[in-house]
């Protein structure tokens, strides 16, 4: 009785982790949808003025213009291709759910981020939120995860195994699978996708996955590349569960 009291609060707080993620990225994806749209409509008509008048500009016109081109590829907005791109949302559902997963996971790559002020304030509130929950959804997943260990460890006694080579062999097993389910297969699914070499996927994934987040490399933010829908969706979701494998590991 326990036991299935455990397993439902489980699933509870999982289905309301992930609601709580799902609405965030909704809320996300009304306050900076439009905004994005304006300033990605300004970049595309400074980029047709320069087009237009490169060669008759003064010293001050191009560094003006450099200026604002810097803006706005660190707003997120980079001015390439033709104006079809302007629909093109770094909003849109699957990347508001990747921003909020990152979020509440802390890692902050930084390379999209909250500009309207309805967007930074509901950010605040929702990390606010967020964080301690996400800490709550680790806690509780590593502990059900650590139940598995348990009844390995519990089959390796039946056969007669002593105590610590128990330990040290479900420690080996998770850490080995945990390094081939989140690390290393992972990275060859980033190299296809992303174009990466293999060891440019296994430093994104560890960057990440260790909280460091440095935004040097964020999926989805290749230039020319079409990526299949909901793809950052299911990366925030590798991202949340690979977390809960390391604190797994902390606990055993």
């Amino acid at each position: 009785k326990a036991m299935c009291s455990g397993k439902l609060q489980t699933g509870l707080l999982v289905a309301g982790y992930f609601v709580y993620l799902l609405v965030g990225a909704a809320v996300f994806q009304v306050l900076e949808r439009t905004a994005e749209k304006q300033e990605k409509m300004a970049a595309a008509q400074m980029k047709e003025a320069f087009l237009q008048n490169f060669t008759h500009l003064t010293v001050a016109e191009m560094e003006q213009f450099m200026k604002n081109l810097t803006e706005a590829i660190q707003n997120g907005v980079y001015p390439v291709g033709n104006e079809s791109q302007i629909e093109d949302s770094s909003w849109d559902f699957s990347n508001s759910f990747f921003f909020a997963g990152t979020v509440v996971s802390t890692i902050g790559y930084g390379t999209l981020r909250p500009k309207t002020a309805g967007g930074q304030i509901f950010c605040v509130f929702f990390a606010l939120f967020g964080i301690p929950l996400n800490i709550v959804f680790l806690h509780r997943v590593s502990k059900m995860l650590s139940l598995l260990c348990k009844k390995l460890g519990k089959f390796l006694h039946e056969k007669g195994m002593r105590k610590k080579k128990i330990k040290f062999l479900t420690l080996l097993f998770f850490l080995a699978t945990g390094i081939l389910v989140f690390l290393c297969l992972p990275s060859v699914f980033f190299q296809i996708t992303e174009g990466w070499s293999y060891s440019e996927g296994i430093y994104f994934a560890f960057i990440t996955l260790s909280t460091i987040g440095f935004g040097d490399y964020v999926v989805g933010k290749q230039p020319g590349r079409n990526y299949f829908s909901y793809y950052r969706m299911l990366v925030a979701i590798w991202i949340l569960f690979g977390l809960a494998w390391i604190a797994l590991l902390f606990n055993l």
